[in-house]
């Protein structure tokens, strides 16, 4: 017999050990609801085919954008970068967020840094 229970969002952000390592909590449909916590910034990048949404739970998330553009989000409020759009996550303190994104984004779209995480890697225990 399957247990139901919902998903304690506090409680899987607290098993990120990681900077910038999202984390599969849940999946919806062809959607996987990740947590992460972020600080500093990751890297200029898009991805051509899916859009992605951060929903902020702690801490100030600014999201740069092209032109100079940026978005700027504190708990409570999400953003979706559309598909092809480059962007930049910055966090100049720790913040913690859920992200939305299609199973086939990958954590850094269009560009292949040190960081970026497979999404095996992002899966752990989540099957």
């Amino acid at each position: 017999m399957t247990s139901l229970h919902g998903i304690d969002i506090s409680a899987e952000l607290r098993q990120v050990e990681a900077h910038w390592t999202p984390r599969v909590v849940g999946r919806v449909n062809d959607q996987y609801v990740k947590v992460a916590k972020l600080l500093g910034e990751l890297v200029w990048h898009a991805h051509d085919a899916e859009d992605e949404m951060f929903l902020v739970v702690s801490g100030r998330l600014r999201i740069q954008l092209p032109g100079d553009e940026e978005v700027v989000l504190t708990p409570g409020q999400f953003y979706v970068v559309p598909r092809g759009v480059r962007h930049n996550p910055v966090a100049e303190e720790e913040v913690e967020i859920v992200l939305i994104e299609t199973v086939t984004t990958a954590h850094t779209g269009d560009v292949v840094v040190s960081g970026t995480v497979p999404v095996e890697r992002q899966l752990g225990d989540f099957r």
